[in-house]
């Protein structure tokens, strides 16, 4: 290999990690942000509710917008999206446990028996709570080194992204009572994503 290819390779690496540096920190600003106005009481007359609405919003955002990557690449050719799927994806668990230390400490003080009432009395709680243990094993084996260790049963196990965003949404649609404006939002992106899946393996087959 040649000087000016090695040199041409360590500059794309470079640029690429310092765009994922970037994107990483713009995905930190809006948890940022709501720690700052938490702590500066601006999150009006209930912020501990407002905090947690808002973190769990920005989780399902994420979660939407890492399963849309594929059928932008696909549709519009935007390949440089998918490298940053797994920031997307990474960002998506970092705001769901956000979200579920937010309840756990400023709503529940951890008191373990209160949440386990909480749990097994409330749905959407249970949901909410599946769905981040399922982003676990996904953060897990993010990893270029478990992709390749794993093979084929990879693709398998991240499969239960599907999984962890239907629950997600229902979770939301069920602890919202009155406005469901949001979740049906929410609902609509889902379904058109997961229609156009499904559409795909149909051509496909």
């Amino acid at each position: 290999m040649r000087l000016s290819q090695v040199n041409s390779y360590l500059q794309g690496y470079v640029e690429t990690r310092l765009a994922k540096i970037a994107v990483i920190g713009l995905l930190a600003v809006p948890m940022l942000h709501l720690c700052w106005q938490f702590l500066q009481d601006e999150l009006g007359a209930n912020p501990i509710e407002e905090i947690t609405h808002q973190s769990g919003n920005w989780a399902l955002i994420l979660l939407l917008a890492t399963l849309s990557v594929s059928p932008l690449r696909r549709l519009f050719g935007l390949h440089l999206l998918q490298s940053y799927r797994r920031v997307l994806g990474l960002s998506t668990f970092a705001y769901g446990c956000f979200h579920l230390s937010i309840y756990l400490f400023l709503d529940q003080f951890f008191d373990w028996s209160a949440i386990a009432e909480d749990i097994l009395e409330r749905p959407y709680i249970t949901l909410g709570m599946t769905a981040l243990m399922l982003m676990l094993p996904l953060a897990l084996t993010s990893t270029n080194a478990m992709q390749r260790r794993l093979q084929h049963r990879w693709n398998q196990l991240h499969h239960l992204t599907y999984v962890i965003a239907i629950l997600a949404v229902i979770h939301f649609w069920w602890l919202v009572k009155a406005d469901i404006r949001e979740p049906l939002l929410f609902a609509t992106i889902l379904l058109g994503l997961l229609g156009y899946r499904y559409f795909v393996r149909l051509r496909a087959k």
